[in-house]
């Protein structure tokens, strides 16, 4: 649940680089509706996304911005997976990068 809230903070507080939404991780961080989340926020958290996860992992972890529960179930029933680990170095490179 923890993760799933610095996702969420990450959108609504941080801010860096610029540019157009591109992957799957920035569009789905635009259309999340969140306040703070804009071009430059998506662009970053899309930039530590292309760092970290492969394409097809950024699609698994787009669908996590629609449907945060989404994230919860796979960190308790899949939270030792390479793809759990990986999420969680997107996650924290996203936060430290983003503000």
């Amino acid at each position: 649940m923890r993760i799933t809230f610095s996702i969420i903070a990450l959108t609504a507080l941080a801010a860096c680089g610029g540019g157009q939404p591109s992957g799957a991780i920035s569009r789905a961080c635009e259309a999340s509706g969140r306040p703070g989340a804009n071009a430059s926020l998506c662009s970053c958290v899309q930039g530590a996304a292309d760092a970290t996860l492969s394409g097809s992992e950024q699609r698994r972890a787009a669908k996590f911005f629609k449907d945060p529960q989404k994230a919860q179930d796979t960190r308790q029933g899949d939270g030792t997976s390479a793809f759990w680990n990986r999420y969680k170095a997107f996650a924290d490179r996203a936060e430290a990068i983003c503000r």
